[in-house]
């Protein structure tokens, strides 16, 4: 058996090998899944992806010496990069009902107009009227802060939220969401791809969280955040720069890098810089266990039993259309 410094070399070769077989089969997967989730006419996609797999490994495989192959193989997914980046985003489109208008905010000193606070009347999960209204809101009494953790499916993975509480004043539910087209589905690989809009859904707490415990059936648990009236002020504050950015200039939305749980550390990190970033944000069925970790969430029971005792999705289902729903699915729970 070979030993010694040439040995090495040749275990060292072969790594790099296979690290750059693996890199370049990643490359090469990303862009057949770019051109085929794009915006280019459907009955052209496949065809275009074979075209550049196709011309990808003939650079590969046949341009020599093996640098060159390579450097033509990285100009060709550059130029991909590149056209895939310059599609842009938009809020032309024909959308599905409960995203079609825009929420904006009015901001004059400590007093906030919110105009189209979505507040769906639900028959179904998909049959249902959509209702706006605008309400003010006093900064000032905007003293809580509430976490919402929603299931549909695995445990790893679920929908995040939050509710800003201004005392009597009600409070404001935002939920970030794909901004879906009209008989639009959502996937979380196209997700990767551009093929949703983002949007902030901002809504009653009867629309939001009634629709997921009364209607999807899915798993609701709700928290009290430990962020002091200050913090959950610049929270709201930082929400609403971005919500009336959207609706002039769209974003896209994004699998990984820009959804609910992205978007939410990227609200509240400024103003709680202590908190380390974490795989939990991204497997973020683990999100709640991760806030009671930094001592975000009460501390006096174990999480195990806080999480259970959170769970509220009977309260939604007893307060149902009730105008005090808010303040019905909290009575009691841990922490309010």
């Amino acid at each position: 058996m070979q030993t010694g410094p040439k040995a090495r070399t040749t275990v060292l070769k072969v790594l790099a090998r296979f690290l750059l077989s693996a890199v370049v089969f990643g490359m090469i997967a990303w862009s057949v899944l770019a051109i085929y989730y794009s915006n280019l006419p459907a009955q052209w996609r496949p065809t275009l992806a074979a075209i550049f797999v196709a011309a990808g490994l003939a650079a590969l495989f046949l341009i020599r010496p093996r640098h060159r192959g390579l450097l033509v193989f990285g100009i060709l997914f550059v130029l991909l990069i590149a056209w895939w980046s310059a599609i842009p985003p938009s809020n032309d489109r024909v959308w599905d009902a409960d995203v079609a208008v825009l929420p904006f905010a009015e901001i004059s000193g400590n007093r906030i107009v919110l105009h189209n606070i979505r507040n769906c009347d639900y028959r179904t999960e998909t049959d249902f009227d959509v209702h706006y209204y605008d309400k003010s809101f006093n900064l000032d009494q905007l003293s809580t802060l509430d976490l919402f953790t929603v299931y549909w499916g695995s445990p790893l993975i679920c929908h995040t939220m939050l509710s800003f509480g201004f005392g009597n004043e009600g409070n404001v539910c935002i939920s970030i969401e794909t901004r879906k087209e009209k008989g639009e589905a959502y996937s979380s690989v196209k997700g990767f791809f551009r093929q949703y809009e983002l949007t902030y859904v901002v809504a009653d707490e009867r629309d939001l969280i009634r629709l997921r415990t009364n209607y999807r059936g899915e798993q609701v648990y709700l928290y009290r955040l430990n962020a002091p009236p200050d913090r959950a002020r610049n929270v709201f504050l930082d929400y609403l720069k971005e919500i009336n950015s959207l609706k002039d200039k769209p974003e896209w939305y994004n699998t990984l890098t820009s959804n609910c749980t992205s978007n939410i550390r990227g609200h509240t990190k400024p103003y709680a810089p202590h908190s380390p970033w974490s795989w939990k944000l991204v497997v973020n069925g683990y999100v709640d266990e991760l806030a009671y970790a930094n001592g975000a969430l009460l501390q006096s029971l174990p999480f195990a039993e806080l999480k259970k005792l959170s769970f509220v999705n009977e309260r939604g289902k007893l307060a149902d259309k009730d105008p005090e729903f808010s303040k019905r699915i909290r009575e009691g729970l841990p922490g309010f």
